[in-house]
C-alpha cells in the first residue's frame, strides 16, 4: 500500500505520561488537547511518521474473540465518534499502564493523535496514531545576547528517534491496516507493546508469506542441515538457490520451490518436517502459493550469508557453481583445505 502524508492534518492530539507499573510509577492524564505551534507542526509530523516500515502491515487479533481486544474496542469508538476523544485517549493510556510491568520498561510521554487526509493507495482515509516517547537526549543551545554568546543545555526527543509507534489506518468496514515501529523490538521487555498492549499480528499478505517462508528456508539450511552430513559449501549453495528462486519468480509455489532449491527427495522430506515444527513453534503463517514480495526478498537477502569462513584467515564468498570447489584433508600438515577452480582473476 502506497501512503502519502504530504497533506495530512492532525485533528486531535492528547499527550499523557505513562510510568512503569512494577515500580509504582503513575499515569499522568491530560484533560485538554496538546497545543502544537505552527512552526513546529512539520517536525511533529516527521516525528510521528518517519519510523514506520511501510512494507510490513499488521491487524488486531485476540486468541478468543476480536471484540475482547481492548485497544481495538477503543479504536472503534474513536472512528465512530471523536466527541469523547480525550476520554478515549485516557482509556488507551490506562491500558498501556496495565501492561507496563517489566522492570526495564521506561516511563514516557504517550501521544495519541487523530489524522485526516492520509492518502492510502488512491483513497483519502483517516487514521489514529499511538506513540510512546521514552528516550530523552541532551542538546546544546547557543544564544547570542548583546554581542555575547551563552551556551546552555536542554533535554528532548530526537525528531527521527521515536521509541514506539502504531498507526491504525481506517479501511471502512474491512477492519484496520496497522503499521508498527519499535526501536527496542529485539529486547525482551519490548514485547509488551506489540503482543500484550496492542495485540496485533502480521497481516496475511505477500510480504509476510514471503518473509516467513524465507525464514523457514534459512533456518532449515543453516541449522537443521548442519546436523546431517551436508557440507558448508552445499548449505551455501542451497541459500543462494533460495534467494535466486525468489528473485526470478513473481509467484511462489511450495512444490516448485522444493524441487528447484533442494532437488533431493530425502532433503525435501526433512524440509517439510522442519517447516511444520518451526512454523508452529514460532506462530508463523505459511501459504503454499502466493505473490512474491520484492521488498521482503530484499530484507531477507541481507541475512542470507553466502560466506565460507575459514578460521580467522580467509572469507570465501560463494555465489554459485559449487562444483568448482573441492574440499580435502592434507595429512602431512594435519589441516583441511579447499581447492577452487576459476578461469579469470579479477
Amino acid at each position: 500500500m502506497n501512503l502519502d502524508f504530504s497533506n495530512i492534518t492532525i485533528d486531535h492530539l492528547v499527550t499523557h505520561w505513562v510510568g512503569n507499573k512494577s515500580k509504582d510509577e503513575k499515569v499522568k492524564l491530560s484533560d485538554i488537547e496538546t497545543d502544537i505551534k505552527d512552526d513546529t507542526l512539520d517536525l511533529v509530523t516527521r516525528y510521528f511518521f518517519s519510523a514506520f516500515n511501510f512494507d510490513e502491515h499488521f491487524v488486531f487479533w485476540h486468541p478468543v474473540e476480536l471484540q475482547m481486544n481492548e485497544v481495538h474496542q477503543v479504536v472503534q469508538e474513536i472512528f465512530a465518534s471523536k466527541k469523547n476523544f480525550i476520554t478515549q485517549s485516557k482509556s488507551i493510556a490506562n491500558l498501556l499502564y496495565q501492561y507496563s510491568n517489566h522492570p526495564k520498561i521506561k516511563g514516557g510521554e504517550l501521544n495519541i493523535a487523530f489524522f485526516s487526509n492520509l492518502i492510502a493507495g488512491e483513497k483519502k482515509v483517516q487514521a489514529i496514531g499511538i506513540y510512546k516517547s521514552e528516550t530523552q537526549l541532551p542538546f546544546l543551545k547557543m544564544q547570542s545576547t548583546k554581542g555575547q554568546y551563552s551556551i546552555k543545555h536542554e533535554t528532548g526527543y530526537e525528531v527521527d528517534g521515536i521509541d514506539k509507534a502504531c498507526l491504525i489506518i481506517g479501511n471502512g468496514n474491512t477492519g484496520y491496516n496497522i503499521l508498527l515501529a519499535d526501536r527496542h523490538s529485539r529486547k525482551e521487555e519490548a514485547q509488551y507493546w506489540k503482543d500484550e498492549f496492542l495485540q496485533v499480528r502480521p497481516m496475511s499478505d505477500s510480504y509476510h508469506f514471503t518473509n516467513n517462508i524465507l525464514s523457514v528456508a534459512k533456518n532449515f539450511i543453516t541449522e537443521e542441515l548442519s546436523k546431517y552430513e551436508v557440507s558448508r559449501t552445499d548449505q551455501i549453495d542451497y541459500l543462494n538457490r533460495s534467494v535466486e528462486y525468489f528473485k526470478e519468480n513473481d509467484s511462489f509455489n511450495i512444490g516448485n520451490f522444493q524441487e528447484q532449491v533442494f532437488n533431493d527427495a530425502e532433503i525435501i522430506e526433512k524440509f517439510q518436517q522442519f517447516g511444520s515444527s518451526f512454523t508452529a513453534m514460532n506462530n508463523l503463517e505459511i501459504a503454499e502459493t502466493f505473490d512474491i514480495s520484492a521488498q521482503a526478498v530484499r530484507k531477507q537477502q541481507r541475512i542470507f550469508k553466502s560466506v565460507l569462513k575459514l578460521d580467522k584467515n580467509f572469507h570465501v564468498y560463494i555465489h554459485g557453481n559449487t562444483d568448482l570447489i573441492e574440499k580435502g584433508f592434507d595429512e602431512s600438515k594435519g589441516k583441511h583445505y579447499y581447492k577452487i577452480y576459476f578461469e579469470n582473476e579479477q
